[in-house]
């Protein structure tokens, strides 16, 4: 079952909306990338994602820390630790274990992204304040 960016995840500020359904969309590249057969060669689709992954998620995480700063997010000094750990954990992926059994890792890092989107983006991410709510405090 594909992983479905539904209201439940909005923030209410569009930027971080629209950055946050690009993180599913590749959440879901990795889920169809667990549903191909488990006999072919992914490494190098994995490789793909793995550093796409970090790519994105690093202009996400700068973006979203410049409005928390923005709007005075009391939280977003805790905020941005969970996203460096996120990061930390992505960068630390070992490209050889990947590649010695690419199913297992591949289910690994589904999970770890599944989560990470659920536990961050309506834990933390949906009680980001708005820029008029803020001027307003």
């Amino acid at each position: 079952m594909k992983y479905e960016f539904t209201d439940d995840y909005l923030t209410g500020i569009a930027s971080v909306d629209e950055q946050h359904a690009k993180l599913f969309d590749l959440t879901n590249e990795c889920y169809d990338l667990v549903m191909e057969s488990a006999a072919e060669d992914k490494y190098d689709k994995i490789v793909d994602i793995l550093e796409e992954l970090g790519t994105y998620a690093g202009t996400h995480f700068a973006s979203e820390e410049a409005y928390a700063e923005r709007v005075g997010d009391p939280h977003r000094f805790s905020h941005r630790a969970l996203h460096l750990r996120f990061m930390k954990k992505v960068g630390e992926i070992d490209l050889e274990k990947v590649d010695e059994n690419q199913q297992e890792y591949l289910l690994n890092i589904l999970d770890f992204l599944a989560r990470w989107l659920f536990d961050h983006i309506k834990g933390r991410d949906c009680r980001l304040p708005h820029a008029d709510e803020a001027q307003q405090a």
